[in-house]
């Protein structure tokens, strides 16, 4: 009787989905990634989410064993709910899905915690893949599955450096050094005080950084700046 009631057991184990979230704001690409995995055997969607705060709020609710999660995502972007996802919740693995990516954008995804990219063009033919992969421990970068991290960083940030530098978008010295204080999360405040000038001063560069970017919040700069080589990144 105890053999059997185990026996049981591990066949229920063994029949148990893979709980997934899916986190992008066009809900065409949700429907297609959820029927997509429906007609994987092993996987369950359990939630879905339209923007990052929603992806945060999901993914602590639920509990999911990974999540898909959209680079680019209104009110706050992917690599900044990843953020906020892998300082509550570090056992989700979460594999990135996107359109296009910089290398950069690479290197500081896999930094914060990501397990896998997917390109959307490319979620037909790799999604499955990259999903098995990454349960079994590895990485999925760039189509490719990846058992060594740290060899992967070291390749992307040889590549990464080889790049010439972009253009500054007409951004002045002064301007490229409040951007720099912008991405490593200062303050108003602290710009005035470390370049010793006044904090209006500092909220006119800002604008004028904004407008020369293109760019409307401070979170959106920090991204752009990282994104377009705007910074240097202490990898």
């Amino acid at each position: 009787m105890n053999a059997a009631v185990k026996k049981a057991d591990n066949a229920a184990i063994a029949v148990t989905p893979i709980r997934i979230v899916v986190a992008d704001d066009h809900p065409v690409v949700r429907f297609g990634v959820k029927n997509m995995l429906e007609d994987e055997p092993g996987f369950e969607v359990v939630g879905e989410a339209e923007d990052g705060d929603v992806a945060i709020t999901q993914t602590l609710e639920l509990e999911p064993d990974i999540l898909l999660l959209d680079l680019q995502m209104p009110r706050l972007p992917g690599l900044e709910a990843m953020r906020a996802i892998m300082s509550k919740s570090p056992r989700v693995k979460i594999i990135l899905l996107t359109s296009t990516i910089s290398t950069q954008q690479v290197i500081e995804a896999l930094q914060i915690g990501a397990r896998g990219i997917v390109l959307k063009d490319a979620v037909a033919s790799d999604l499955a893949t990259s999903l098995r992969a990454v349960l079994q421990g590895d990485y999925w970068i760039g189509g490719e599955r990846v058992a060594n991290l740290l060899t992967a960083l070291n390749e992307l940030m040889s590549k990464a450096a080889a790049v010439p530098e972009r253009k500054t978008y007409g951004l002045t010295p002064r301007e490229l050094e409040v951007t720099t204080c912008i991405v490593e999360g200062c303050s108003n405040k602290d710009v005035a005080k470390q370049f010793a000038i006044s904090e209006e001063t500092v909220k006119r560069h800002l604008s004028n950084i904004f407008d020369k970017t293109g760019v409307s919040t401070r979170l959106e700069l920090a991204l752009f700046a990282i994104a377009h080589k705007l910074v240097s990144l202490n990898l």
